[in-house]
């Protein structure tokens, strides 16, 4: 612009005073600091109790327990055909702990596929016992008699369980419920005379299911704990039973998983760009947050010590009718005393609102840190989103106690490691290179453990996009 030209406003009218664009030029902005959408509540790391482990291991002692199991079945698709993993054969009562691999995938090529309809009855009540169940997909309704003669739902059988499963240890055994298919189901069936043939020709399972027909002969409690021996109501002067509490010679333990990352700041970055903002602080503080979303990922989701792969088999649940509704979840209460709280993912929270206001029902809520939480039967129900959602809408709701007195679900990390920023998180300088880089490594140690079995439990294949 020459001198003397005048500076005209949009309008086209004279302009009278200093612009907004070269004013800025003399100001200073104001700035927030870093934004980061990944952030998350986080209630699990903010509610779970957190135990020091020293030498990096946590050992759970628990009572002597007769295990004859009940575990999950994983299954192999390739286009409509299903397949049964030999291993996951061990599952089964009478194969627990039975590793001949050769053997067991001839029993897996023994199973046939069957395809059920909804409705179908799979077994009927009072009937020889004479197939064993293995449910690839679908749900199964276990029905009984009810007190007044009317059906009776017993519970709900989904992906992995599997039912019928005496057949293979009791010749005599008959069916003390009948399953009804309660969508369409694909099964895979294993019959006692094939498993017979297979019996006979392989002494290891011979000698495999001898000893497991031994195990009901031990004195148990209903959890399966070696019974401890007393005496009461008698009189006089009787013989007092002898006993002594047995432990397990083997027990879990669970050592602290590991989560790092490498942080790299340049030198130059560091020197001449820190006002009014710390460029390191806020490089660390953003690595923490992503490192603290993994860490609870990690406490739902791991295979080894992850809630959703720790829960035992006869604490999982299936919603009734598919949505979570108000009757499955005190079904879930009713497993466990205690439950100090619920974990859902936000869209199960909702599915679980949406069954409330079609039955006319307002949940209370209480205030936790400044936070309205809603809560069932005083249990709050805090939103978790690493509960995964899968394709099909479904999910899970998880309900824990807490504490070691409790013998509930813990947290565990070892406090006072070199250079912790935070119990069990530490940021240790590690130099600076050849291209004038600063590495800082940014390390959290931790993991979960679950006391008891009934201290956590897990309502399966909650559906979510269901809107009626």
């Amino acid at each position: 612009m020459s001198v003397g030209e005048e500076v005209r406003t949009e309008q086209g009218k004279p302009q009278q005073s200093l612009g907004t664009a070269a004013a800025r030029n003399l100001a200073t902005t104001t700035k927030s600091v870093p934004q980061m959408q990944e952030i998350s509540s986080r209630w699990l790391l903010r509610m779970l109790p957190w135990v020091d482990v020293h030498g990096g291991t946590y050992r759970v002692n628990r009572r002597l327990t007769f295990a004859v199991g009940d575990g999950r079945i994983t299954f192999v698709k390739t286009g409509d055909r299903v397949e049964v993993i030999p291993a996951e054969l061990g599952e089964l009562p009478a194969l627990r702990s039975y590793d001949d691999i050769d053997v067991l995938g001839e029993l897996a090529q023994r199973c046939r596929q069957r395809e059920i309809g909804p409705g179908e009855v799979i077994a009927s009540f009072g009937s020889p016992t004479d197939e064993v169940y293995l449910l690839a997909h679908g749900r199964v309704e276990k029905v009984g008699t009810g007190p007044y003669g009317d059906d009776q739902v017993l519970g709900v059988l989904a992906d992995g369980a599997h039912f019928g499963d005496q057949a293979l240890l009791d010749a005599d055994a008959i069916w003390e419920y009948t399953a009804r298919a309660a969508t369409a189901c694909t099964v895979l069936t294993l019959s006692r005379s094939d498993f017979e043939q297979v019996q006979e020709r392989a002494d290891s399972l011979r000698e495999h299911v001898q000893r497991q027909r031994s195990i009901p002969e031990q004195r148990t409690n209903r959890h399966g704990e070696k019974e401890v021996a007393l005496a009461s109501g008698h009189s006089g002067e009787p013989d007092i039973p002898h006993t002594f509490v047995d432990y397990e010679s083997r027990p879990r333990e669970y050592e602290l998983s590991i989560a790092q990352t490498v942080l790299r700041i340049h030198t130059r970055v560091a020197d001449l760009y820190n006002q009014p903002m710390n460029q390191t602080e806020q490089q660390l503080r953003l690595t923490v947050e992503a490192l603290k979303e993994r860490q609870e990922h990690e406490l739902v989701n791991n295979r080894e010590f992850g809630l959703l792969h720790n829960c035992e088999y006869d604490q999982r649940i299936q919603p009734h009718d598919g949505v979570p509704s108000p009757d499955d979840m005190d079904e879930l209460l009713s497993r466990r005393r205690g439950t100090k709280l619920f974990l859902a993912h936000p869209r199960a929270i909702a599915a679980f609102g949406r069954e409330l206001n079609k039955r006319g029902l307002v949940p209370e809520t209480i205030d936790v840190a400044g936070n309205r939480i809603p809560t069932w039967r005083g249990v709050p129900l805090y939103p978790c989103n690493k509960i995964p959602v899968t394709e099909t809408r479904t999910t899970s709701i998880i309900a824990m106690r807490l504490g070691e007195q409790d013998q509930g679900v813990i947290g565990l990390r070892q406090s006072g490691i070199p250079d912790e920023i935070e119990p069990s998180l530490s940021v240790r300088f590690m130099g600076i290179n050849e291209q004038a880089v600063i590495n800082y490594l940014v390390t959290a140690y931790y993991s979960a453990a679950v006391l008891v079995p009934d201290a956590l439990g897990v309502l399966e294949n909650v559906e979510v996009g269901r809107w009626r």
